[in-house]
């Protein structure tokens, strides 16, 4: 085999880590809703972390809100604590109140929760945060529920992630976080798919506590990027060696 067939095999190698690499980077580049563990079903309860990236070069995030829409009807958030942040949940008062499944009526919904950094707390270019919420009780109306998020930069820039997924699914500039929902469980549990360590009962009612599981999934993934890019550098690198070396010894040409 010739020496150009090699560089050829390591550059592609080379090439194919590299995409591997700004992939991830790709993917993970705005705010996004998570569930680390099973889907939340409608009616239920559920645990949602929300990843945020600071992406501006020279000014720092300072602040977070994401929107809960009214009419989904949620009644209460619970959320757990950052350090350096202090969260804030707003609640307005319905036109109509809703009657959920078992029977409660929402007079009163949250419409938004709020995060704030303390000086010297804010994230810098670099640095991305995940903030727990769980909450409750979900519509049962629907397949999923969106929730529109607002970043405040330190020099008052706000970045709106509030634009619907179309049906193609062509992802927008500035998606909004999104969570699908999975069907009702048949025995009737709202609580079902939460996951066994996802509830704690609270008075009369449960309701799902912010699940403190790590996101191992996420960091696979990046790692597995990074892994890629990592061997394909390798590969790269080891064919332009023998290349080299087969070119060296007598009689080494193809």
């Amino acid at each position: 085999m010739s020496q150009h067939v090699f560089k050829r095999a390591g550059f592609l190698a080379a090439t194919i880590g590299v995409a591997g690499l700004l992939g991830t980077g790709v993917a993970s580049a705005h705010v996004t809703a998570n569930v680390y563990g099973a889907q939340p079903t409608k009616g239920g309860y559920a645990a949602i972390v929300f990843r945020v990236p600071s992406e501006e070069p020279t000014t720092m995030t300072t602040k977070v809100a994401v929107d809960f829409k009214a009419d989904y009807g949620i009644g209460s958030v619970r959320t757990k604590p950052v350090p350096g942040w202090t969260a804030n949940v707003t609640k307005s008062k319905l036109p109509t109140p809703i009657t959920k499944d078992n029977g409660t009526q929402i007079t009163e919904a949250v419409t938004a929760v709020t995060w704030t950094a303390a000086p010297g707390s804010e994230l810098k270019s670099t640095d991305y945060q995940e903030f727990e919420v769980s909450f409750g009780p979900l519509p049962s109306n629907v397949d999923e529920v969106e929730f529109p998020a607002h970043q405040t930069y330190s020099d008052g820039k706000v970045v709106d992630w509030n634009q619907p997924t179309p049906a193609s699914g062509e992802e927008p500039e500035h998606p909004a976080p999104v969570v699908k929902l999975a069907a009702k469980a048949a025995d009737g549990d709202e609580h079902a798919g939460m996951g066994a360590n996802t509830a704690s009962t609270t008075g009369e009612h449960t309701e799902a506590a912010a699940s403190s599981t790590s996101d191992s999934t996420a960091r696979w993934l990046g790692g597995a990027g990074l892994l890629v890019g990592a061997i394909g550098l390798g590969v790269g690198a080891g064919a332009t060696i023998r290349a080299r070396k087969a070119t060296a010894k007598p009689g080494g040409a193809s």
